[in-house]
């Protein structure tokens, strides 16, 4: 896990993702036409849009992300070359995005995983 994210973390081509506002979170930030990533931040693209999220390392190990890798390999594969996408939509990984930054454990891990499932 250490060896991909580290990998992604050096993955700062964006010239495939349209463009984004972005938000006021210094952590899951929605960006455009940015190529640097900050330490500690790894970039993945979200939806068949492709927006492009940098989002902390440290939610990675969060059961809901677990949950969209393990999606994005099913999807994908594991060999998928240059940037990491997310097979969800955009306004669910917002909201997932929102819920896990607002740090106030309103909804669990298992509730944004049953939200990803209803959505999908």
């Amino acid at each position: 896990m250490k060896q991909i994210i580290r990998r992604l973390a050096r993955v700062g081509d964006s010239s495939q993702c349209r463009s984004a506002n972005t938000t006021g979170k210094n952590s899951g930030l929605r960006q455009s036409h940015v190529r640097e990533v900050p330490e500690g931040h790894v970039p993945v693209y979200v939806g068949e849009e492709m927006e492009r999220f940098v989002v902390r390392t440290e939610l990675l190990s969060r059961p809901v992300f677990l949950e969209l890798l393990r999606r994005s390999a099913h999807e994908y594969g594991y060999e998928q070359r240059g940037v990491l996408r997310i097979p969800c939509t955009v306004r669910v990984f917002s909201t997932v995005l929102d819920s896990l930054l607002s740090g106030d454990g309103a909804h669990s891990d298992a509730d944004l995983i049953r939200y990803i499932d209803y959505d999908a």
